[in-house]
């Protein structure tokens, strides 16, 4: 990990220091840096959209770019990675020197700009979106949850994940188990685990908002030939493994269900 990039963190800390505005997530000598940054920007008609960015500068940052994620409530999904695009742009113009806060400025000045731009260009960028999900192929991951303390909150916004990056599978409940089987583009899956992992999502033992920390990647591959592909996202629960064990075998995912569920259960 870089000098470079821990002075950069460091002076990001102090310029983004209203409350939530910034947020270390990982600081790790292997990994790099993850943190997330919250801003408030005027867009056409002059309305504050609330964006948060999520970056990961690598450890050999600034040399190498670094990962993006863009989310905002009031942005449509398509939007969001216009925007991620365009940052991951200019960040090619700034390589080999610190960028971030040069990236946030630009973004401020230039969001309206954007999304005029995405919306002209809406159905060239899902036309060719469709034509790389076709070459790359349909992803699947299976992810298992330790609890639910807010479920109904929780459930909620994985379906809306699910929704926006039209992810399609299951939330499954049996017993104490609880597992999330997602299928698509596989941009969308890593995207997904990235919301998964650093969102307040659920709640601790003393009710206060916490991030998901008890979840583990069962499987992460390419969906094959054999296997059915879900047409929609549903919540369901099973009262018998039996039930559970069906749902798989629909799908064509017997040998997935042998090999991760039944661990589960010891």
């Amino acid at each position: 990990m870089s000098e470079l990039a821990l002075e950069e963190l460091s002076a990001l800390a102090a310029i983004y220091c209203e409350p939530d505005a910034c947020e270390v997530l990982a600081v790790s000598e292997t990994h790099g840096i993850t943190f997330r940054i919250q801003i408030s920007v005027k867009e056409l008609l002059d309305t504050d959209v609330l964006l948060k960015l999520l970056f990961h500068l690598p450890v050999n940052y600034p040399s190498t770019l670094p990962d993006i994620s863009v989310s905002s409530d009031q942005l449509t999904r398509a939007q969001c990675m216009d925007v991620k695009d365009k940052l991951l742009e200019q960040a090619k113009r700034h390589l080999s020197e610190p960028m971030v806060h040069d990236l946030i400025l630009w973004l401020q000045q230039r969001l309206k700009y954007v999304i005029k731009q995405s919306a002209t260009v809406c159905h060239e960028k899902t036309t060719l979106s469709r034509g790389k999900s076709t070459e790359d192929g349909i992803w699947m991951l299976l992810l298992h949850l330790d609890h639910m303390r807010a479920k109904a909150k929780y459930v909620k916004t994985v379906e809306k994940w699910a929704s926006d990056l039209r992810l399609t599978g299951r939330l499954m409940f049996m017993g104490k188990i609880i597992l999330i089987l997602l299928q698509g583009d596989r941009s969308n899956i890593k995207e997904y685990l990235i919301l998964q992992k650093t969102s307040k999502v659920d709640v601790d033992s003393s009710g206060k908002k916490c991030k998901e920390k008890m979840i583990s990647v069962l499987c992460e591959t390419k969906v094959q030939a054999q296997q059915k592909r879900f047409q929609t996202f549903e919540v369901k629960e099973y009262s018998r493994l039996e039930e559970l064990q069906k749902e798989f075998e629909t799908a064509g995912l017997t040998t997935l269900f042998s090999e991760f569920v039944p661990p589960l259960l010891k």
